[in-house]
């Protein structure tokens, strides 16, 4: 059974896509040596690289000498890894990627899905003794949960690199499901966020003169890492005629 799909460039249907099967290999570069991938660029090298498939992942060779290949998490709002130049079989977890190559001033990409990725169930209330303390407990019927979906939201829409709303922004994308929403409301919910998810010391304990910076991005870096906020929960800012609660 094929356990990994490349899809070419160029390609606009299923009949364009290679499959592998586990333990399969497919070089790729400008040469398309031995029936692989042809990536016709003369920055990329002859041989460029090589993918092999195993069963629910897939690892990635960079033979090129001096050029360091990226490979993204498009669902992932800027997950990546670095794949050093001659690095071998360095092991891509993502069920959906996009593998991006400098060329002579354009990057150039091709994605590789991995469709086999399996889970089991998570449940684990039949086991005795107390239950886990949760990581991250946020309410996501609140307004602090709204805030943070409506900080996330740019990059859960699939601009990785997207800049974060302003506080203006921020207060016309919410204001459909709270009304009363000001520019000081939207700030006491980040500043609350920040202290509920330990990004900053309590007002007790920070030190003379300690300024926090960057909370909008620190809070997004952290729901996104940590999948606090997906894509499905965007819908809590489209949540009208009822509001998110206080």
């Amino acid at each position: 059974m094929y356990s990994v799909i490349v899809v070419p460039p160029t390609c606009g249907s299923a009949d364009g896509q290679v499959r592998i099967a586990a333990g399969e290999r497919l070089t790729f570069g400008r040469a398309g040596t031995d029936g692989g991938l042809v990536i016709a660029h003369e920055g990329v090298p002859r041989v460029a690289g090589e993918i092999t498939a195993h069963r629910s992942f897939w690892l990635l060779s960079n033979l090129s000498e001096d050029q360091t290949y990226v490979v993204e998490n498009p669902e992932g709002a800027g997950e990546h890894l670095k794949i050093a130049p001659g690095r071998t079989e360095a092991p891509v977890p993502f069920e959906f990627s996009r593998v991006v190559l400098p060329a002579a001033g354009d990057l150039l990409s091709f994605d590789v899905w991995a469709p086999r990725h399996a889970f089991r169930s998570a449940d684990r209330r039949g086991l005795p003794g107390a239950a886990t303390a949760p990581a991250f407990a946020l309410d996501r019927t609140s307004r602090y949960f709204a805030v943070l979906a409506a900080l996330c939201e740019p990059r859960l829409r699939g601009e990785p690199h997207a800049s974060l709303p302003a506080v203006e922004q921020l207060v016309e994308r919410l204001r459909p499901v709270w009304p009363a929403v000001s520019r000081s409301s939207v700030y006491w919910n980040i500043d609350y966020l920040a202290l509920k998810l330990r990004l900053r010391p309590g007002p007790g304990t920070a030190e003379p003169g300690l300024r926090v910076n960057g909370k909008k991005d620190s809070l997004v870096s952290l729901a996104l890492r940590f999948d606090l906020v997906r894509e499905d929960d965007l819908g809590v800012l489209t949540a009208a005629p009822r509001e998110v609660a206080g």
